[in-house]
């Protein structure tokens, strides 16, 4: 691939590197230059333009990126689509990610325009999370080096999915006076709340004294009804010998390991009867913060019960105290798990276009409206609706007001959930509080799409729907473009009490500015920035009117 500046006159067929805006148009970052792109930029003073040219036997960076994705693909992790070079894959069920790491080096190493980045190995996910990202970066790669790359990932098992079994679950708890009965009962819901992910249940709880022979027997009396045994400790455990370890070998169990190199987690212990794996969960397991227990407990679920050897090689990235940027943990936390597909999309479609009305100043029912504009014979509703479909997100709403019947009419086939507005004369607030009204109870949040930014594609929407799992849904997240604000934004369920009672013309930068939550950034460049109001900028952006 040839890259560098060119003089414009020479430039036809090329690839533009960066977006520019050339005589009230915008030509975007990979742009193929045509004749008529030559002569506006010459019209306006452009002397040279810096642009890509592909050679015979380079390969597209999307294409690169589709290619390299099948190799990866397996039992447990699917791929999405490629856009600008990447391809992101993600889990398919519950479970445990397992990385070959030496693998993933070596593929990292044939070449720096080629990467793959993966959560690390043995990190518990959630159906529809993403485990990985492939990027291309440049915009393409030479066929030879894509055959080497492509060698490297093909590899058994480099990424994989370990799917969760549900696990009949028994439950040992230990009783001194000092233990309130509310602190075990609250106990007994999170592990529950923390086997959720892998469909198991407790199937009974046994409370006994904290006594090695009563817990014993409690272990004897669960064995033939359980698939793992669960203790937990009214004190903590202190030697080897201690109460816990101590029981399992007087049930004629085994005591495999005690201790880890994991804070919080310490004091773990890991053991079996018969073929039933039995933990003594550290005291930091009654909370629902990440600890060693939830390590060990979804390796076990997965299928992979964890050797002493094992356990001992978890000190690396095992510091999990008092690290205030750490995530809650996507089982055990007080509420469901933050994934793409939590976060319903609401389509803003109801305006009234009024400066589309105001400059042709003819009767409203005859101005061509912005919504029905078609791009590549697509109206513009049904293109941004489709979009929203196509980004990996939750259930998508669209909020119809003025000429809602041609609206409607546009997106019939399409699996959507269209709400009348019949106050969008107030302005986007009455939108916005009947779209928000519809989204679903399970949703962690919404994202607010406006119809009318013809250059938003599937994938914006996913880096913004992704960005905002990684935050655990507690943070707004905003598009930019550089250092402008722009559109789509995605709001946790925590600001939708404030979005039922806006009023006026306002959206949602009202709300983001009183929230008081933190707000991260995304730049996706130019499409945050262009949206079309009026006749000229529809044309602009490609877009043909239609009466």
């Amino acid at each position: 691939m040839k890259f560098g500046p060119v003089d414009v006159s020479s430039a036809l067929g090329a690839m533009l590197a960066h977006s520019l805006i050339c005589g009230g148009r915008r030509l975007r970052k990979g742009h193929v230059l045509t004749q008529d792109d030559l002569a506006a930029l010459s019209n306006a003073g452009t002397e040279k333009v810096i642009v890509a040219r592909l050679d015979a036997d380079d390969v597209d960076e999307d294409d690169a990126a589709a290619l390299l994705a099948e190799e990866l693909n397996s039992d447990g992790i699917s791929a999405g689509g490629s856009a600008t070079g990447r391809v992101n894959l993600f889990a398919r069920h519950n479970g445990v990610l397992r990385v070959d790491v030496e693998a993933i080096d070596r593929f990292n190493a044939v070449d720096p325009s080629m990467t793959i980045a993966t959560l690390p190995d043995y990190s518990q996910v959630t159906a529809g999370d993403m485990v990985a990202t492939i990027k291309i970066i440049p915009f393409a790669v030479p066929e030879k080096a894509l055959s080497a790359a492509a060698e490297a990932a093909h590899s058994a098992g480099i990424l994989r999915v370990l799917p969760f079994t549900a696990a009949r679950v028994g439950l040992v708890a230990t009783r001194l006076p000092s233990l309130k009965s509310s602190v075990m009962d609250k106990t007994t819901r999170l592990l529950q709340a923390r086997l959720d992910a892998s469909g198991s249940h407790i199937v009974r709880e046994c409370r006994v004294d904290h006594d090695d022979d009563a817990v014993a027997s409690a272990l004897r009396s669960l064995l033939v009804e359980c698939d793992l045994i669960i203790i937990f400790g009214a004190s903590a455990i202190v030697d080897p010998a201690d109460v816990i370890a101590a029981a399992i070998t007087k049930a004629d169990g085994v005591v495999d390991h005690v201790g880890m190199p994991v804070d919080p987690g310490n004091l773990l212990v890991l053991g079996h009867m018969a073929d039933v794996p039995v933990i003594g969960a550290p005291g930091c397991a009654r909370s629902p913060k990440e600890n060693g227990f939830d390590w060990v407990l979804a390796r076990i679920l997965a299928g992979e019960t964890p050797s002493a050897r094992s356990i001992m090689q978890m000190g690396v990235g095992g510091l999990l105290k008092e690290i205030a940027s750490r995530p809650q943990p996507r089982i055990g936390s007080d509420g469901p798990s933050v994934t793409a597909r939590t976060v319903d999309i609401l389509v803003l479609a109801a305006g009234k276009a009024s400066r589309m009305t105001a400059q042709q100043g003819s009767a409203e029912a005859l101005v061509p409206h912005k919504l029905l504009a078609e791009f590549n014979g697509v109206p513009l509703i049904r293109k941004s609706v489709e979009t929203a479909l196509h980004s990996g997100g939750g259930a998508v709403h669209v909020v119809v007001g003025y000429r809602a019947a041609e609206m409607r009419g546009t997106l019939d086939g399409l699996d959507v959930d269209v709400i009348d507005n019949p106050d969008f004369d107030e302005g986007m607030a009455s939108s916005l509080r009947a779209g928000v009204s519809a989204v679903k109870t399970a949703a962690s949040g919404v994202l607010i799409l406006l119809a009318d930014m013809p250059l938003i594609d599937s994938g914006h929407l996913r880096k913004l729907l992704e960005t905002f799992a990684e935050t655990g849904g507690k943070c707004v997240v905003r598009a930019v473009s550089g250092d402008v604000r722009g559109n789509p934004v995605v709001l946790p369920r925590a600001t939708f009490d404030a979005i039922a009672t806006l009023q006026g013309d306002v959206g949602a930068r009202q709300i983001i500015a009183e929230s008081g939550l933190p707000v991260v950034d995304v730049d996706i460049g130019d499409a945050a920035l262009l949206d079309v109001d009026t006749r000229e900028a529809v044309l602009s952006a490609g877009g043909v009117l239609k009466r």
